[in-house]
């Protein structure tokens, strides 16, 4: 039997976290992406699925966006270097809403930066577009991936999981922007979903979460 392989659609998706901030010792969304890879040989990966890379950012916006802008690059070199059968990546993006009680799959980021708090390298924007050659601070970039239908996908497997408008505008939303944009410039993807902390919602089924998460987005035709 001759291989498949070339006729194989491959989706590869690389997945962030973030490390703690104020008010946050200890992220979830590190542990995700630091136990994802793993986690998800242990269950099998689904067909036609590739974790590409899994990192942790800081939590900072403008200071750390050298390394994310390295982070998103680096897809697109290991795209160009791979076969064409590896037809499309997806950055993945997690994020922790403290005061969260479920999942949120963010349809949208806004070109505002109005940190609450300093971010972990003491910077706090206020009222200041993200990218000020984009226009002013009410412009918004919409994901391309059908975040309504993903959403009613992970309900039907049991997650209490909404669809959001509005990832703030404090770092989670200041790097989803910046991947939104970058995505639409080199024709991939990009998600972000906010994930509450592990005392209201444990660890087990905050990474069951995530492998169903990877499992819808492998689904998508």
């Amino acid at each position: 039997m001759g291989s498949e392989g070339p006729t194989t659609p491959i989706t590869t998706i690389h997945v962030t976290g973030f490390k703690k901030f104020h008010g946050v010792s200890e992220n979830p969304t590190e542990t995700i992406a630091n136990n994802l890879t793993e986690y998800m040989n242990k269950k099998g990966l689904p067909k036609g699925l590739v974790i590409g890379s899994c990192s942790i950012l800081e939590t900072a916006g403008q200071g750390a966006l050298v390394p994310l802008y390295q982070r998103l690059q680096s897809a697109i070199i290991a795209k160009d270097s791979q076969s064409s059968n590896s037809n499309r990546i997806i950055w993945l993006h997690f994020g922790v809403n403290s005061g969260a009680t479920r999942f949120a799959i963010e349809n949208q980021a806004v070109n505002e930066a109005n940190f609450r708090c300093p971010d972990e390298m003491g910077w706090k924007p206020q009222k200041v577009p993200i990218v000020p050659s984009d226009g002013g601070i009410s412009r918004t970039r919409e994901t391309s991936l059908p975040v309504e239908e993903m959403t009613k996908a992970l309900a039907e497997k049991g997650f209490d999981v909404m669809v959001s408008d509005d990832a703030g505008r404090f770092v989670c939303n200041y790097v989803y922007y910046h991947s939104l944009r970058f995505a639409e410039l080199n024709g991939i993807k990009s998600l972000f979903v906010h994930v509450p902390l592990f005392v209201t919602i444990n660890e087990e089924t905050q990474m069951q979460f995530a492998a169903s998460l990877l499992e819808v987005l492998a689904s998508i035709p």
